[in-house]
């Protein structure tokens, strides 16, 4: 489930921030990182997350102030709290404007990774593991894709990452913006192109089973054959 998932990290002490990136980049996760509240808005207009991590302490607007801000605007984001106060009164306080889980520093990475997975599981809940379109059967918990005749499929992680994304928007149009965020981070560089590329090679390997529809100017559609 964590392949490739998208985390927002809110966290203005650069070590802790690069250790966190670090380490949950090890777990499967793609990590973006911001230092302030003031920054969070614009990557959320721009940019898909399936949990973000907040610090308490940050410059300017405080944790508390944007886990509120988020939750009045409707926003249903998992939020997992990471700070160094231990108070119960923080705690009750976090949970109460609408935080999903609170974590005190210092933890222990694999902890961290564990509660990421378990928030986004939980968010994710009503999602169903597997999924059919025309022909092919998407095993979403165990990243595979089935064709009719149960051969596995043999896709790269990119071409995975694509179809999962194609797949919890199946119906719908996905832009080349959207598959590029599914596929790498914001340290790394790919172009529309290599997108192109990358969609040819998972259309081939999925054969008669489904296809990956072009729209022109607007990205691809995920449907039957």
């Amino acid at each position: 489930m964590s392949s490739r998932m998208r985390i927002l990290l809110v966290e203005d002490d650069p070590l802790v921030s690069d250790a966190i990136v670090r380490g949950l980049a090890t777990a499967g996760y793609v990590v973006d990182a911001v230092t302030d509240a003031e920054s969070v808005q614009s990557r959320l207009d721009t940019t898909h997350y399936d949990l973000a991590i907040v610090d308490l302490g940050l410059p300017g607007e405080d944790g508390f102030t944007l886990v509120r801000r988020l939750r009045r605007e409707g926003s249903s984001l998992p939020l997992l709290i990471v700070t160094a106060r231990d108070g119960l009164d923080d705690r009750v306080n976090a949970l109460d404007l609408g935080a999903d889980d609170y974590l005190v520093k210092p933890f222990a990475l694999p902890e961290l990774a564990a509660r990421c997975r378990a928030l986004i599981r939980r968010a994710t809940a009503a999602t169903a593991n597997e999924m059919v379109v025309g022909r092919l059967r998407i095993d979403l918990a165990g990243r595979r894709a089935i064709d009719d005749s149960g051969r596995v499929l043999e896709l790269t992680r990119r071409e995975w990452s694509i179809l999962e994304c194609l797949a919890h928007h199946s119906g719908r149009v996905v832009s080349k913006e959207r598959l590029i965020q599914a596929i790498v981070s914001w340290d790394e560089e790919i172009s529309g192109n290599a997108i192109e590329v990358h969609v040819s090679r998972l259309r081939a390997k999925l054969g008669d089973a489904a296809t990956v529809r072009g729209i022109r100017g607007l990205g691809y559609r995920l449907e039957d054959a």
